[in-house]
């Protein structure tokens, strides 16, 4: 027996049931005992995703604050959901409370080899129709390529001469000219309807005396206007040394004062030097 052969085969065998197992994985959706209607959908739409893959899934449901009184809400939500999806898993784990959550665990009807083999025939086939299609379009792309080639003409053989090159065509020959008739003499016309005299034609003297009919005159050509002439420019200045200097005033003599307002003045002072005396005296 060789050992190295038993071995070898006991590998293939090995690795073929590890081909058709397949490992199971939990997935895991939580929700709110308060969702949006949406946000329900969508949460559904993964758990569907999930059981068609073959995984099993686990549904949370999380309270928060004064949510935990009232586990009977997410009960309801965790049966409506169960519902929905009941063609394509089951309850495996009905729901429980854990502390703030509440877990249920669905699991698939079939399992994830199945589902496995399942795609991988459908993606196969969705192979095959798109490789048909590529085929049946290339397959119209060359028809339409060769409608669109010219047809040439069909050459004869090399000792055979084309029926119009064999036997020419007759020449036409044309058509007789219709002898032209006589041209049909004038006939005299009677005396009756001869032409009006022709009325008589003035005078070579009355056509010189007639005077000529006189050209439109000619406009006169403007004439152009005189200059302006420049104003007259400015002398140059003389210069300030050349300018004559004004006289400075000549001093007035002092006048004299006069004889009669010198002994008024003397007066004067006299009359004030008496009055302090007098007024002393009383």
């Amino acid at each position: 027996m060789d050992y190295g052969k038993f071995k070898y085969e006991s590998a293939l065998k090995a690795r073929e049931s590890r081909k058709n197992q397949a490992q199971t994985i939990i997935k895991e959706i939580k929700l709110r005992p308060k969702i949006d209607p949406h946000d329900y959908g969508t949460k559904k739409s993964h758990v569907e995703r999930f059981l068609r893959a073959g995984d099993k899934v686990k549904v949370t449901i999380m309270f928060r604050g004064r949510e935990q009184s009232r586990p009977e809400l997410g009960f309801r939500l965790l049966q409506r959901l169960a519902a929905d999806v009941e063609e394509l898993g089951f309850v495996e784990s009905q729901p429980r409370q854990d502390g703030r959550n509440m877990i249920m665990v669905i699991g698939p009807h079939r399992r994830k080899s199945e589902a496995r083999a399942e795609r991988a025939t459908r993606d196969s086939h969705h192979g095959e129709r798109g490789g048909s299609r590529a085929r049946a379009a290339d397959v119209a792309a060359a028809n339409v390529a060769i409608d669109d080639q010219p047809v040439a003409p069909p050459q004869p053989a090399d000792g055979a001469q084309p029926a119009a090159e064999a036997q020419p065509a007759p020449e036409a020959q044309p058509a007789p000219v219709a002898q032209a008739a006589p041209p049909a003499q004038p006939k005299p016309a009677p005396a009756a309807q001869a032409a009006p005299p022709a009325p008589p034609k003035p005078a070579p003297a009355a056509q010189a005396a007639a005077p000529a009919p006189s050209a439109p005159p000619k406009p006169a050509p403007p004439r152009p206007s005189a200059p302006k002439p420049a104003p007259p420019k400015p002398g140059p200045r003389p210069p300030a040394q050349s300018r004559p200097k004004p006289e400075a005033p000549k001093p007035k003599p002092p006048t004299r004062p006069k004889p009669e307002a010198v002994a008024a003045q003397a007066r004067a002072a006299a009359s004030r030097a008496a009055a302090p005396e007098t007024g002393a005296d009383s």
